[in-house]
């Protein structure tokens, strides 16, 4: 062996085991990614979640030349995707894309959740914001807001509200909604927006309020009606299109989507990951066609999101806390 060999294998015994560990880590961050990534969507196909998650990881798989799989894995009302992301390993290769707003409602209705939402998760990119539609079956006579609720009014539990599941940001807006209006209709949880709408579309359930980027292909194709808007102002978009806050004040709901980590992923893949998201959702392609759904972009980074996320979960745990809701 040469001396130069033999030299190299010395020192590195006499290196220490965690610094051989951090360069090896380090290395690994480096060339991050080096292999497939999974996208977990804790909903069934065809939802908010998933619409964004194919859109972003679509343009991650080109731009990293590594395969990007959108894996959907509902359940528990999105608890169990979420539950998978939050135990997997930390090195940047498993990824939640979710309503944290479902996310942040969660921690304060499930006793039993076998995950710490401050604790567990590393939020990597609030994504995008977008309203919820106040959408009917086509079997409502209903036309407006006020009429809705004046049917409501005459025919007292005969109306049903599908949701995306108990605990879901849909199910919330239901409750605040019927409460404001001094009606009473029926909660139908489904195990995502997806299915809900489908129902929705074959009469088999009356009224939701879904995010825009999935209901509104729904609305477009005239299978399901569309009353009025959950955001606080018009949308170019749909500018002849109602908000629910002209009948009723003050009310603003919506679809939050964000990617998550599980806790423990380095800092250096956190903010590659959140660099790279930022850029292609910025792009102009993904832009416009977030802009087309409704849909606004917000790219808030891993500290303030994970802030967010906080005062989220605290002003959920009011609403529930107030509205006395409890699982189905």
């Amino acid at each position: 062996m040469k001396f130069q060999q033999r030299l190299f294998l010395i020192i590195l015994t006499l290196l220490p085991v965690p610094y051989l560990w951090a360069q090896e880590a380090k290395l690994g961050i480096d060339a991050y990614p080096t292999k497939s990534i999974k996208i977990i969507v804790p909903f069934p196909a065809g939802g908010t979640s998933d619409v964004l998650a194919r859109l972003i990881g679509q343009k991650l798989a080109i731009a990293w030349g590594q395969t990007v799989v959108v894996d959907n894995k509902p359940g528990a009302s999105g608890n169990l995707g979420a539950d998978l992301v939050a135990k997997a390993t930390p090195d940047g290769y498993t990824l939640a894309l979710m309503d944290v707003g479902n996310l942040t409602i969660s921690q304060s209705l499930y006793a039993g959740l076998p995950f710490n939402v401050a604790q567990d998760f590393a939020p990597i990119v609030l994504l995008a914001y977008s309203p919820h539609l106040l959408v009917v079956s086509q079997k409502i006579q209903a036309k407006s807001v006020a009429e809705l609720i004046a049917f409501a009014k005459a025919n007292p539990g005969k109306l049903n509200f599908a949701s995306a599941g108990t605990g879901s940001a849909p199910h919330l807006a239901g409750i605040v909604f019927a409460k404001n209006a001094g009606i009473d209709w029926t909660h139908i949880p489904y195990k995502g927006g997806s299915q809900a709408l489908a129902d929705l579309a074959a009469g088999q359930v009356d009224v939701t309020l879904n995010g825009m980027l999935a209901t509104y292909p729904f609305v477009k194709s005239g299978s399901i009606k569309l009353l009025a808007l959950s955001s606080d102002k018009r949308l170019p978009e749909l500018p002849d299109t109602p908000l629910v806050s002209d009948t009723m004040p003050g009310f603003l709901t919506g679809s939050w989507q964000g990617i998550l980590a599980p806790a423990g992923t380095p800092q250096a893949i956190q903010e590659k990951l959140f660099a790279e998201i930022s850029r292609i959702s910025a792009s102009p392609e993904v832009k416009n066609a977030l802009k087309a759904a409704g849909a606004d972009l917000v790219l808030m980074g891993p500290e303030p999101f994970k802030k967010w996320l906080i005062t989220e979960v605290h002003n959920w745990s009011e609403v529930v806390r107030a509205n006395n809701v409890k699982p189905d």
